[in-house]
């Protein structure tokens, strides 16, 4: 039988058991296997891990683990340029743009009302988001850390929360959103682009009050819907406000 020493840092660990958690651990195995193969074999999704040291150096999720290797690894740091340390992903995530697990409606018109791209639909199946992350280079999250296990996803999120605020304000400081959010581009039902459209266009649309109180609209230019700053948006700037601050 071979072993290894393993310790996982920050937040990975709450994918551990207690007894595995903040501590040096040994893992026993008797075969070949990546270091990916027996990460995941403890529960740990593949996407939640920025940085792997072998014996002190960095290595890919490819590596074989060999006898008496001492493993650190570490969680996505967002925050930190480690591009000439990690060797697990091509480039970090700079342009952010999401496809989200189908429990996670909620979580998803937030990141659309303050400005990312983000799909979702209560009809993706897993295959569906797995499919939509690897092509179009998303970012899946989900609370499904078995979903983040496919090989062919390589960013993804789990999302530990499961109150829709605590959600996005947990993406936003994981991601380090805060600068790259431009708020009221998108539309939150169908995350088209929103684009100003004259009063006399959309006028036989509009409430009665809305017609004859407000003249600045903008509309959706995927699906129509119109938009304005009517007296939900005080409470929406005050709410995006929050958010980005957090």
């Amino acid at each position: 039988m071979l072993t290894a020493s393993f310790r996982f840092y920050e937040e990975l660990n709450d994918f551990l058991p207690k007894e595995r958690r903040k501590v040096d651990f040994i893992y026993s195995f008797d075969r070949k296997a990546s270091i990916k193969d027996c990460i995941e074999s403890m529960g740990v999704p593949h996407t939640e891990i920025d940085l792997i040291l072998v014996n002190g150096i960095s290595v890919d999720f490819s590596y074989i683990l060999t006898d008496q290797d001492q493993v650190s690894v570490y969680p996505v740091f967002e925050l930190l340029d480690i591009t000439e340390v990690t060797r697990l992903r091509p480039k970090p995530l700079r342009d952010p743009k999401f496809v989200v697990d189908v429990n996670l409606g909620r979580l998803a018109r937030y990141l659309r009302l303050i400005g990312f791209d983000t799909l979702y639909r209560n009809d993706f199946d897993d295959k569906d988001l797995v499919r939509i992350s690897s092509q179009q280079g998303r970012i899946l999250l989900t609370r499904d850390r078995n979903l983040l296990k496919h090989s062919v996803i390589t960013h993804g999120c789990f999302v530990y929360s499961t109150k829709p605020l605590k959600q996005i304000e947990e993406v936003i400081q994981r991601l380090d959103l805060t600068g790259t959010a431009v708020p009221f581009k998108r539309c939150i039902r169908c995350n088209g682009m929103l684009q100003p459209v004259e009063k006399r266009e959309i006028e036989e649309r509009l409430p009665p009050l809305t017609r004859k109180y407000y003249e600045v609209f903008w509309m959706c230019g995927s699906c129509e819907q119109v938009y304005w700053k009517g007296a939900h948006y005080g409470r929406m700037m005050e709410l995006v406000e929050g958010l980005l601050e957090c």
